[in-house]
């Protein structure tokens, strides 16, 4: 019996060995038959090449000859036009009262602060009095001479007599004058405690205290006469020559828009350390209103004449790795990243200086997503929605 059983356990091992190879067999010959059905039906193989894809619809832009300004670039400060200084005319007087503060705007003759005045003024009575004692005793000494002079005649009166009397009237005369000229000078101190605006404008500094004794010519305010502002650039030597009075400039306040003014006058002279020189160019009277204020750094420009030039929409130059480039498109479709030299810019578009004939047609726009030698399809400016 064991023997029996030994026999038929080696019988099933051999039948199950002997299945697995026939299902093996079968499944390779299987995969064969496919793979020659798939062939044969005319699907490539995956090893084969395949045509290329456009990687971008894009449209095309070829450069446009236009007309500019030449600008030279230039750096410069903003200042007052003329910087009135405002002080006190008297000694050892007190400033009673300021009427006004830094950024006040101000009319010719107003005024500024008032100077305790009590003192002057009662030296001012004093003076008047004075002179008209000195009228009184000039209108007698007047009558007495007028009867020297008739009593000379007749002879009444001795020569000398009259001659006293006459030159009494000419001294009584003279300390009249001079009664005159103290009370004029006290009217005058008395103005003085008035301290007034020398001109229309703004006030842009103020030293003056409630309180404090003023000396004479101490500054109590600082005014920007008539409101006006000017740009001082730096230019090169070799520029300034380019430049004439009445030309257009704008300068540029930190965080404001551009502001236009006219160049005034070209210095005489150069700093010999930079051979650098300035011009100084007059701003609008709404230059304060704009965002300008004095002592500003502000960058502009200068408008010296007209030149042509090449250009293109600033979304066709791509800046990258420190240069400027454009994608030309070639009859085959593929684009050639091209090298170019930029220059001005004005609105939305900029000037190619070199590197581009007038002829060639570049990518318009989306040139970030490009690469040297991609296929692209060219479709028509309307259908990216440019004009």
């Amino acid at each position: 019996m064991v023997g029996e059983q030994q026999v038929w356990r080696k019988r099933g091992f051999l039948l199950a060995v002997g299945g697995a190879i026939i299902a093996v067999v079968a499944a390779g010959a299987l995969w064969s038959k496919g793979r020659s059905v798939d062939t044969a039906g005319g699907e490539p193989p995956s090893g084969a090449p395949s045509a290329a894809k456009a990687a971008l619809s894009v449209a095309t832009v070829a450069p446009e000859q236009v007309d500019w300004a030449v600008e030279l670039r230039a750096n410069g400060a903003i200042a007052a036009w003329q910087e009135a200084i405002v002080g006190a005319e008297q000694a050892g007087l007190r400033l009673a009262q300021v009427n006004v503060n830094v950024g006040d705007r101000v009319r010719k003759g107003a005024v500024l602060a008032l100077l305790a005045s009590e003192a002057v003024r009662a030296d001012a009575l004093n003076a008047e009095a004075a002179m008209q004692e000195a009228e009184a005793l000039a209108a007698e000494a007047r009558a007495n001479a007028d009867r020297a002079r008739a009593l000379r005649e007749s002879r009444a009166m001795s020569a000398q007599e009259a001659q006293r009397a006459i030159t009494g009237e000419q001294t009584a005369l003279a300390r009249v004058n001079s009664a005159r000229a103290q009370l004029t000078a006290q009217r005058v101190r008395l103005a003085q405690t008035r301290v007034l605006a020398p001109d229309d404008g703004v006030i842009s500094a103020r030293l003056a205290t409630v309180g404090a004794v003023v000396q004479p010519g101490q500054e109590l305010f600082r005014l920007i006469r008539q409101n006006r502002l000017e740009w001082r650039a730096e230019l090169p030597s070799a520029d300034l020559a380019r430049v004439q009075a009445g030309m257009k400039a704008w300068a540029t306040p930190p965080g404001g828009e551009p502001i236009e003014g006219r160049v005034r006058m070209v210095a005489p002279t150069v700093d010999g350390a930079t051979r650098n020189g300035l011009i100084y160019v007059d701003l609008p009277a709404g230059a304060l209103q704009a965002g300008a204020r004095p002592g500003m750094f502000a960058p502009g420009r200068v408008a010296v004449g007209q030149g042509g030039g090449l250009t293109l929409p600033q979304t066709a130059v791509l800046l990258r790795d420190g240069f400027s480039y454009v994608f030309r498109v070639d009859p085959d479709g593929t684009v050639a990243q091209t090298k170019v030299q930029t220059g001005r810019r004005q609105g939305d578009r900029i000037e190619v200086v070199s590197g581009l004939d007038a002829g060639t047609r570049v990518v318009a726009s989306g040139v970030a997503f490009l690469s040297d030698g991609d296929v692209v399809r060219v479709v028509p400016s309307a259908a990216k929605g440019q004009p």
